[in-house]
């Protein structure tokens, strides 16, 4: 039987990057928090990795919706590439329209919340379509 893995996943943007935890026994992604895009946030995330033992780190792709890259395509490809050395793999899953999908669920709950809480949303579900997809 192979080990229970732990996954992180990131909705990278350029003012906060939303987290998520999963472990591949449950298979079900959790928003985590946000981290503040302020020169800290790779010391943020190495602290996450360690603190939750995390094998996989999974970014966010960001895509058009003709599924070219964007804009922001390169810069979270360099983001990701500065994450290598922090877990055993670093992935991307696509992320197109998580946002999106991540206010809906946040408005159907019924509670307040923020583009911080969209962004940890959207981070779980960029970590439940990766390990549907591929664990």
């Amino acid at each position: 039987m192979s080990r229970t893995k732990k996954l992180l996943g990131l909705d990278v943007g350029s003012v906060r990057i939303g987290a998520a935890i999963a472990d591949s026994s449950v298979r079900i992604a959790v928003p985590h928090d946000t981290i503040p895009v302020d020169g800290n946030e790779l010391r943020a995330i190495a602290q996450l990795v360690v603190e939750g033992d995390i094998d996989t780190i999974v970014v966010g792709y960001p895509r058009n919706q003709s599924g070219e890259p964007t804009s922001q395509t390169a810069a979270v490809e360099t983001f990701a590439e500065s994450l290598k050395d922090m877990a055993d793999r670093v992935e991307f899953q696509d992320e197109s329209l998580t946002s999106v999908l991540a206010e809906k669920r946040l408005e159907a709950r019924g509670a307040p919340y923020d583009k911080a809480d969209i962004d940890a949303e959207a981070a779980a579900i960029i970590l439940q379509d990766y390990m549907e997809q591929w664990l």
